[in-house]
């Protein structure tokens, strides 16, 4: 009996194990890259795609090289569809190019509906008349109609000096320029690095490994320009030394992914605000957590786009307005998850989308905005 037993058993084992074989087999004919690979989801839920904001918006971070010589109309009508009220073009570079941005935006009476950020040069910066040159650019800038100073992510990574040296974002020679800017009652805002993952290693284990593949020249190190704790650190550093200036976080400070750690930063902080421009992904794909950190720092967050392309603009309209589930992002290699609504009410709405904006950009034409 026991060895009628054994064979049983031994017979159910190896047929088991067969069909264990036969169910995970592989099949080698399919062929298809990872970056191929989007199926559309065959879940069937409440849908409500937005391709207009509820209410006017502001959009803080945009960037129009072109501004000085381009028919602006079409830029105004596509921003009427969106229900923008107001664009700030980030790109004003500063002196004679931003005076002739500013000229053309006037000469086609669309001064109410574009304001213009000024930039700054670092050559030269080891002048010993630099700093008094670069604050004599800003005051002039500002007399021109220059509402604010775009930092860009060069500072701190790619610039030097004539010895070859990073610029650090905190350098001692640039402090009086953010105090110039606290005097004249115009906001930084500033792009500091990139996002973490692009200092990772470039393995399984690194979110970003399609875009790091599809994008190779993003990839940084801790020697190449520096590391990314050092970089954001500096940006910091310059945030508590001028608490009488205002500064705007770009993307959220790269901490979209770790919303506790950036409301500490905005706790530890108070002249910091922080806007969306390209981190919509990270905030979708929270919606639970995201609607909690905007309902605490609801007067601390600005809307920002970054790359202008209308189409885009409905994804952000989107995550922001609806309680819609699982829907894509338009980028695979930002985010290959799906997104989720913050359903944010529309109070919140309407400080994220201008009455923020309206608080700290001065100049700004508010007859485009509900009370």
């Amino acid at each position: 009996m026991l060895k009628i037993y054994g064979i049983a058993l031994t017979f159910i084992l190896c047929s088991s194990s067969l069909f264990s074989q036969r169910r995970y087999e592989i099949d080698t004919t399919l062929k298809m890259d990872f970056e191929l690979y989007d199926p559309p989801s065959t879940l069937v839920v409440p849908e409500h795609p937005t391709t207009r904001a509820k209410f006017p918006f502001i959009d803080v971070h945009s960037h129009h090289w072109g501004m000085a010589k381009n028919d602006l109309s079409q830029l105004v009508s596509e921003m009427d569809s969106l229900n923008m009220g107001i664009i700030v073009n980030l790109s004003g570079r500063g002196g004679k190019a931003l005076k002739d941005m500013l000229d053309n935006v006037n000469k086609q009476e669309f001064q109410n509906r574009i304001s213009i950020f000024t930039n700054m040069s670092w050559n030269g910066i080891d002048d010993e008349d630099w700093t008094e040159n670069a604050i004599k650019q800003l005051e002039f800038d500002v007399q021109n109609g220059a509402v604010g100073l775009k930092i860009y992510k060069s500072q701190g990574m790619r610039s030097k000096d004539s010895k070859g040296n990073r610029i650090r974002i905190n350098d001692p020679r640039i402090g009086p320029v953010w105090e110039k800017c606290g005097e004249l009652g115009i906001p930084v805002i500033i792009h500091a690095a990139d996002p973490k993952q692009f200092w990772q290693p470039h393995d399984e284990n690194n979110e970003r490994w399609l875009e790091l593949k599809l994008r190779a020249g993003r990839k940084r190190t801790d020697t190449d320009p520096a590391p990314w704790d050092t970089i954001i650190a500096e940006q910091h550093d310059i945030f508590k030394k001028h608490p009488n200036t205002t500064f705007i976080n770009a993307h959220f400070g790269w901490f979209a992914n770790d919303l506790k750690r950036l409301g500490e930063l905005l706790e530890e902080m108070p002249n910091m605000y922080v806007e969306i421009g390209a981190i919509i992904a990270e905030l979708g794909r929270q919606p639970r957590n995201a609607a909690k950190f905007f309902e605490k720092y609801q007067d601390r967050v600005l809307f920002g786009k970054d790359s202008y392309k209308p189409k885009e603009y409905a994804t952000y309209f989107r995550v922001l307005e609806t309680d819609d589930e699982y829907f894509p992002y338009y980028k695979k290699y930002h985010a290959f998850w799906k997104m989720y609504g913050l359903d944010l009410p529309d109070e919140i709405l309407k400080k994220l989308y201008y009455k923020n904006a309206l608080k700290i950009i001065p100049g700004l034409d508010t007859s485009h905005f509900p009370e």
